[in-house]
């Protein structure tokens, strides 16, 4: 399965967290979200270019800035 960033993946893909590249500081504020490696999403939006990117996880929304979502790595899944 390819591995991906968050930023990369298209609306409506779903995949399994597999690393947050960040420091500490970054995986405390992504914890309290459900955003931590090993957690199934799904990418629902994104705006053009450089915008806040919104995901699915534990059947909640979450709108993530997009140098957050660029340091998620997440394992697509194959349809």
């Amino acid at each position: 399965m390819p591995q991906v960033t968050l930023t990369e993946m298209k609306p409506g893909q779903s995949g399994i967290i597999t690393a947050i590249a960040g420091g500490q500081g970054l995986r405390a504020r992504l914890q309290p979200l459900g955003i931590r490696p090993g957690k199934k999403i799904t990418k629902l939006s994104s705006v053009f270019q450089q915008g806040p990117v919104t995901i699915s996880v534990d059947n909640s929304q979450i709108a993530i800035g997009y140098g957050k979502a660029i340091r998620i790595l997440v394992e697509v899944e194959e349809k």
